[in-house]
Protein backbone atom coordinates (compact mmCIF):
# COMPACT_ATOMS: atom_id res chain seq x y z
CA UNK A 1 0.00 0.00 0.00
CA UNK A 2 1.37 2.99 -0.97
CA UNK A 3 -0.57 5.79 1.38
CA UNK A 4 1.81 8.17 0.66
CA UNK A 5 0.45 8.73 -3.09
CA UNK A 6 -0.80 11.74 -3.93
CA UNK A 7 -4.04 12.56 -5.35
CA UNK A 8 -4.85 14.51 -8.55
CA UNK A 9 -6.89 17.73 -7.81
CA UNK A 10 -10.11 16.43 -6.98
CA UNK A 11 -13.02 17.66 -5.15
CA UNK A 12 -13.74 15.62 -2.13
CA UNK A 13 -16.29 15.86 0.75
CA UNK A 14 -15.81 14.14 4.20
CA UNK A 15 -19.38 14.33 6.34
CA UNK A 16 -18.53 14.74 10.45
CA UNK A 17 -15.06 16.60 9.69
CA UNK A 18 -15.28 18.22 12.67
CA UNK A 19 -14.56 14.60 14.55
CA UNK A 20 -11.42 13.08 15.60
CA UNK A 21 -11.03 10.54 12.61
CA UNK A 22 -13.42 13.18 10.39
CA UNK A 23 -10.39 16.14 10.50
CA UNK A 24 -7.33 13.35 10.19
CA UNK A 25 -9.31 12.13 6.90
CA UNK A 26 -9.68 15.53 5.51
CA UNK A 27 -6.33 16.95 6.48
CA UNK A 28 -4.51 13.68 4.68
CA UNK A 29 -6.51 14.23 1.65
CA UNK A 30 -5.70 18.11 1.30
CA UNK A 31 -1.81 17.33 2.01
CA UNK A 32 -2.41 14.57 -1.33
CA UNK A 33 -4.26 17.26 -3.46
CA UNK A 34 -7.75 16.96 -2.96
CA UNK A 35 -9.67 20.46 -2.78
CA UNK A 36 -11.79 18.78 0.76
CA UNK A 37 -15.41 20.29 1.65
CA UNK A 38 -15.73 19.68 5.07
CA UNK A 39 -18.93 18.89 6.00
CA UNK A 40 -20.29 19.09 10.24
CA UNK A 41 -23.81 19.39 11.25
CA UNK A 42 -23.82 22.20 14.00
CA UNK A 43 -19.99 22.96 14.57
CA UNK A 44 -19.41 25.64 11.69
CA UNK A 45 -16.70 27.17 13.79
CA UNK A 46 -14.49 23.51 13.94
CA UNK A 47 -14.68 23.39 10.48
CA UNK A 48 -13.82 26.78 9.70
CA UNK A 49 -11.05 26.50 12.01
CA UNK A 50 -9.99 23.03 10.17
CA UNK A 51 -9.87 24.93 6.97
CA UNK A 52 -8.05 27.50 7.72
CA UNK A 53 -5.38 25.28 9.42
CA UNK A 54 -5.28 23.18 6.38
CA UNK A 55 -5.21 26.42 4.11
CA UNK A 56 -2.12 27.30 6.34
CA UNK A 57 -0.47 24.17 5.62
CA UNK A 58 -0.80 24.77 1.70
CA UNK A 59 -3.99 23.08 1.43
CA UNK A 60 -7.11 23.67 -0.03
CA UNK A 61 -10.78 23.44 1.78
CA UNK A 62 -13.98 24.57 2.90
CA UNK A 63 -16.73 24.20 5.72
CA UNK A 64 -19.97 23.11 4.47
CA UNK A 65 -22.60 23.02 7.54
CA UNK A 66 -26.08 21.13 6.78
CA UNK A 67 -28.17 18.71 8.58
CA UNK A 68 -27.35 15.06 6.83
CA UNK A 69 -30.51 13.15 8.23
CA UNK A 70 -32.54 15.95 6.49
CA UNK A 71 -32.98 15.38 2.76
CA UNK A 72 -34.27 18.63 1.26
CA UNK A 73 -31.39 20.35 3.17
CA UNK A 74 -28.53 17.91 1.86
CA UNK A 75 -30.08 18.50 -1.76
CA UNK A 76 -30.16 21.87 -0.92
CA UNK A 77 -25.91 22.54 0.33
CA UNK A 78 -24.69 19.84 -2.43
CA UNK A 79 -26.68 21.02 -5.03
CA UNK A 80 -24.79 24.47 -4.05
CA UNK A 81 -21.55 22.67 -4.17
CA UNK A 82 -22.12 20.85 -7.15
CA UNK A 83 -22.12 24.44 -9.11
CA UNK A 84 -18.41 24.56 -9.05
CA UNK A 85 -17.86 21.22 -10.51
CA UNK A 86 -18.57 17.35 -9.42
CA UNK A 87 -17.77 15.65 -6.15
CA UNK A 88 -15.46 13.06 -6.67
CA UNK A 89 -14.49 11.28 -3.41
CA UNK A 90 -16.95 11.11 -0.89
CA UNK A 91 -16.08 9.96 2.43
CA UNK A 92 -19.04 9.35 4.51
CA UNK A 93 -17.57 9.32 7.97
CA UNK A 94 -20.34 10.72 10.15
CA UNK A 95 -21.74 8.80 12.81
CA UNK A 96 -23.13 8.70 16.19
CA UNK A 97 -23.75 5.79 18.79
CA UNK A 98 -26.54 6.19 21.60
CA UNK A 99 -26.30 2.75 23.59
CA UNK A 100 -28.67 0.49 25.49
CA UNK A 101 -29.57 -2.99 25.19
CA UNK A 102 -32.60 -3.71 23.12
CA UNK A 103 -34.30 -4.98 25.42
CA UNK A 104 -34.44 -1.24 27.06
CA UNK A 105 -33.51 0.89 23.66
CA UNK A 106 -36.09 3.52 23.23
CA UNK A 107 -37.29 4.32 19.66
CA UNK A 108 -35.77 7.68 19.29
CA UNK A 109 -32.52 6.17 20.40
CA UNK A 110 -32.93 3.57 17.23
CA UNK A 111 -34.36 5.88 14.87
CA UNK A 112 -31.27 8.65 15.50
CA UNK A 113 -28.71 6.16 14.72
CA UNK A 114 -30.16 4.56 11.61
CA UNK A 115 -30.75 8.65 10.71
CA UNK A 116 -27.15 9.53 10.79
CA UNK A 117 -25.27 6.53 10.26
CA UNK A 118 -27.47 4.88 7.32
CA UNK A 119 -29.45 7.32 5.93
CA UNK A 120 -26.97 10.05 6.04
CA UNK A 121 -25.46 7.67 3.65
CA UNK A 122 -28.06 8.00 1.02
CA UNK A 123 -28.81 11.90 1.82
CA UNK A 124 -25.41 12.43 0.82
CA UNK A 125 -24.18 9.81 -1.37
CA UNK A 126 -26.94 10.19 -4.01
CA UNK A 127 -26.81 13.78 -4.94
CA UNK A 128 -23.97 13.18 -5.64
CA UNK A 129 -23.77 9.85 -7.82
CA UNK A 130 -24.76 10.87 -11.41
CA UNK A 131 -21.90 14.00 -11.51
CA UNK A 132 -19.50 11.65 -10.55
CA UNK A 133 -20.29 9.13 -12.80
CA UNK A 134 -20.25 11.52 -15.70
CA UNK A 135 -16.67 12.17 -14.71
CA UNK A 136 -15.91 8.43 -15.46
CA UNK A 137 -13.88 8.26 -11.96
CA UNK A 138 -14.62 8.43 -8.49
CA UNK A 139 -14.66 6.76 -4.73
CA UNK A 140 -17.02 6.09 -2.17
CA UNK A 141 -15.77 5.05 1.27
CA UNK A 142 -17.79 4.58 3.86
CA UNK A 143 -16.50 4.57 7.64
CA UNK A 144 -18.51 2.00 9.14
CA UNK A 145 -17.36 -0.12 13.04
CA UNK A 146 -16.09 -3.44 13.92
CA UNK A 147 -19.17 -3.44 15.84
CA UNK A 148 -21.06 -4.10 12.37
CA UNK A 149 -18.84 -7.09 11.25
CA UNK A 150 -19.15 -8.55 15.29
CA UNK A 151 -21.85 -6.86 17.32
CA UNK A 152 -21.54 -5.37 20.40
CA UNK A 153 -23.50 -5.52 23.13
CA UNK A 154 -26.25 -2.43 23.86
CA UNK A 155 -25.03 -1.29 20.64
CA UNK A 156 -27.59 -3.17 18.48
CA UNK A 157 -28.76 0.15 16.48
CA UNK A 158 -25.26 1.05 15.87
CA UNK A 159 -24.31 -2.52 14.61
CA UNK A 160 -27.31 -2.46 12.52
CA UNK A 161 -26.33 0.79 10.68
CA UNK A 162 -22.88 0.18 9.97
CA UNK A 163 -23.38 -3.57 8.80
CA UNK A 164 -25.93 -2.42 6.48
CA UNK A 165 -23.48 0.06 4.81
CA UNK A 166 -21.27 -2.74 4.68
CA UNK A 167 -24.47 -4.18 2.08
CA UNK A 168 -25.04 -0.44 0.72
CA UNK A 169 -21.14 0.00 -0.78
CA UNK A 170 -20.96 -3.87 -2.21
CA UNK A 171 -24.70 -3.19 -3.99
CA UNK A 172 -23.16 0.37 -4.79
CA UNK A 173 -19.60 -0.92 -5.98
CA UNK A 174 -21.66 -3.28 -8.64
CA UNK A 175 -23.73 -0.47 -10.19
CA UNK A 176 -20.90 1.49 -10.83
CA UNK A 177 -18.40 -0.66 -11.31
CA UNK A 178 -18.40 -0.21 -15.56
CA UNK A 179 -17.71 3.74 -15.23
CA UNK A 180 -14.51 4.01 -12.91
CA UNK A 181 -15.94 4.55 -9.69
CA UNK A 182 -15.41 2.28 -6.41
CA UNK A 183 -17.27 1.84 -3.22
CA UNK A 184 -15.83 0.50 -0.03
CA UNK A 185 -16.14 0.33 4.03
CA UNK A 186 -13.77 1.34 6.46
CA UNK A 187 -14.15 -0.44 9.82
CA UNK A 188 -12.07 1.21 12.08
CA UNK A 189 -11.51 -0.95 15.94
CA UNK A 190 -11.05 1.03 19.22
CA UNK A 191 -9.25 4.62 17.42
CA UNK A 192 -8.05 7.34 20.10
CA UNK A 193 -10.68 9.73 19.63
CA UNK A 194 -12.33 11.50 22.38
CA UNK A 195 -15.33 9.01 21.79
CA UNK A 196 -13.56 6.17 22.70
CA UNK A 197 -11.59 8.06 25.84
CA UNK A 198 -14.76 7.48 27.79
CA UNK A 199 -15.78 4.00 26.66
CA UNK A 200 -12.27 2.26 26.64
CA UNK A 201 -9.10 3.07 29.36
CA UNK A 202 -5.91 1.43 29.10
CA UNK A 203 -6.22 -1.54 30.84
CA UNK A 204 -9.62 -2.51 28.84
CA UNK A 205 -7.65 -1.83 25.29
CA UNK A 206 -4.80 -3.98 26.34
CA UNK A 207 -7.37 -6.56 27.06
CA UNK A 208 -9.06 -6.52 24.18
CA UNK A 209 -6.78 -5.47 21.68
CA UNK A 210 -4.28 -7.98 20.62
CA UNK A 211 -1.90 -5.14 19.03
CA UNK A 212 -2.50 -4.25 22.71
CA UNK A 213 -3.03 -0.57 21.59
CA UNK A 214 -5.95 2.13 20.39
CA UNK A 215 -5.53 2.61 16.49
CA UNK A 216 -4.68 6.47 15.47
CA UNK A 217 -7.14 8.57 14.07
CA UNK A 218 -4.18 9.41 10.62
CA UNK A 219 -3.47 5.65 10.42
CA UNK A 220 -7.46 5.43 9.44
CA UNK A 221 -6.61 8.53 7.06
CA UNK A 222 -3.61 7.23 5.61
CA UNK A 223 -6.06 3.94 4.63
CA UNK A 224 -9.33 6.12 2.96
CA UNK A 225 -6.27 7.90 1.41
CA UNK A 226 -5.33 5.49 -0.30
CA UNK A 227 -8.58 3.91 -1.01
CA UNK A 228 -9.09 7.45 -3.01
CA UNK A 229 -6.06 7.08 -4.84
CA UNK A 230 -5.35 5.81 -8.72
CA UNK A 231 -3.69 2.83 -6.99
CA UNK A 232 -6.77 1.50 -5.44
CA UNK A 233 -8.79 1.39 -8.87
CA UNK A 234 -9.70 -2.44 -8.95
CA UNK A 235 -10.63 -2.64 -5.08
CA UNK A 236 -14.58 -2.56 -4.60
CA UNK A 237 -16.96 -3.97 -2.36
CA UNK A 238 -14.86 -4.35 0.59
CA UNK A 239 -14.69 -3.98 3.88
CA UNK A 240 -11.86 -3.20 5.44
CA UNK A 241 -11.13 -3.40 8.98
CA UNK A 242 -8.69 -1.52 10.36
CA UNK A 243 -8.53 -2.99 14.18
CA UNK A 244 -5.21 -4.08 15.31
CA UNK A 245 -6.26 -7.99 15.22
CA UNK A 246 -9.64 -7.36 16.98
CA UNK A 247 -11.80 -8.81 15.06
CA UNK A 248 -10.10 -11.36 12.09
Amino acid sequence: MNASAVLAPRRALVTGASGGIGSAIARTLAARGCHVLLHANRRAEVVQALADEIAQAGGSAEPLVFDLTDHAACEQALGRALQTGPVQVLVHNAGVHDDAVLAGMRPRQWQHVIDVNLNGFFNVTQPLMLPMLRTRWGRVIAITSVAGQAGNRGQVNYAAAKSALHGAVKALALECASRGVTANAVAPGIIATAMSAGAFDEAAIKRLVPMQRAGQPREVADLVAFLASEQAGYISGQVIGINGALYT
